[in-house]
């Protein structure tokens, strides 16, 4: 058995439900959970954690059922987006209070470490409400980690903080993660903490459990749709032309494209390529190693931050290409320039049959 399973795991409060969610984790696993507003990712964490009895299903945790047990015998720990500190406590004393339930034992010793390793050292002595959102959040998840749960869930624990502050706090959080070898759950509306955390990743739709596979696989292989829509990943219909002993040839309807996955031929399948995986010239390529040379026409420039999607037309068929600002401004885009989409094979992913 797995470290961590739930089976079957159904649960209906109207608005909110989970569906026959069934999934694995070993100790030490990652997992993001994503997915829309009110698809049941926050109703997973509160029913493994014992706030709810599912309809139907089990919950086991580290080979014992817990599924019955009251929240308080799980030993899973929990963190909230909105840090849940006790206002008249110092920070020590918020650090130290799951810990004085379950031993005596080098308190002063142990609020230390893990103060140190989140960088909150020095506010030992003082309230939350003299803390700025991101050292809040570090003394939430202190006083998560010291108890040392066998599982951790964390319900968008990132989210209120501001950019750089998020990226801080994540490093930081990976590294107390690792450390201490702990299995987590996580939920998430931030891509960020998906690619930089997790080694598991789960996507919800309406109560149902879309898609659960490592991070590689959901990031080039999404299984529907939805899960490349919400992922940013393109997804095409295709049918199969060849299959050589390295490279399979696959027609989408207007261009041609060449794969290292391999499939029949004369099938039907879907193929998945990343934006950030097209390279953009406005020059055919002399000397390159990618397999995909494609003539396009830049259809419109769309600037997010740091970064811009140009989208790219290919005969009918529309290619995001993802590029930073510098590199979009380097090469002069503009719409209507005729420009050459480059993929290397290992990068237009075969998902399943159409």
């Amino acid at each position: 058995m797995s470290f961590f399973e739930v089976t079957h795991l159904s649960l209906n409060l109207g608005e909110f439900h989970l569906k026959e969610v069934a999934f694995r984790l070993e100790k030490s696993d990652y997992l993001t959970i994503i997915g829309p507003t009110g698809s049941g990712k926050t109703l997973l964490l509160e029913s493994i954690i014992g706030f709810w009895k599912p309809d139907a299903g089990k919950i086991f945790l580290d080979n014992r059922e817990i599924t019955d047990e009251l929240p308080e015998k799980r030993n899973i720990g929990i963190v909230y987006q909105d840090y849940a500190l006790l206002p008249h406590f110092t920070v020590f004393e918020n650090i130290a209070y799951g810990l004085k339930k379950k031993t005596k034992d080098k308190i002063s010793e142990k609020v230390h470490t893990i103060a140190a390793t989140l960088h909150i050292d020095h506010l030992l002595h003082r309230k939350p409400g003299t803390l700025s959102g991101g050292e809040q959040q570090r003394t939430a998840l202190a006083r998560a980690l010291i108890v040392e749960p066998k599982l951790l869930l964390m319900d968008e624990p990132l989210s209120a903080l501001d950019p750089r502050t998020r990226r801080n706090v994540r490093y930081l959080l990976r590294q107390a993660i690792a450390e201490r070898h702990m299995t987590v759950i996580h939920i998430t509306h931030d891509l960020d903490d998906v690619w930089s955390l997790a080694n598991k990743v789960a996507i919800f739709q309406n109560g149902d459990l879309m898609q659960f596979d490592s991070q590689d696989e959901v990031l080039n292989r999404p299984r529907s749709q939805f899960v490349a829509d919400f992922i940013g990943t393109s997804l095409f219909k295709g049918r199969v032309l060849s299959n050589g002993r390295e490279l399979t040839k696959i027609d989408l309807g207007g261009i041609q494209l060449y794969s290292i996955d391999e499939a029949p031929a004369g099938s039907h399948v879907n193929i998945a390529i990343r934006p950030e995986n097209i390279l953009i010239s406005k020059d055919i390529p002399s000397c390159i190693s990618a397999q995909n040379v494609v003539q396009t026409l830049v259809k419109d420039i769309i600037r997010d931050g740091i970064t811009c999607c140009i989208q790219l037309d290919a005969s009918g068929i529309i290619l995001d290409a993802l590029i930073t600002n510098n590199a979009a401004a380097h090469l002069n885009l503009q719409p209507n320039d005729t420009v050459y989409a480059i993929i290397k094979g290992s990068n237009v992913r075969i998902v399943s049959a159409g």
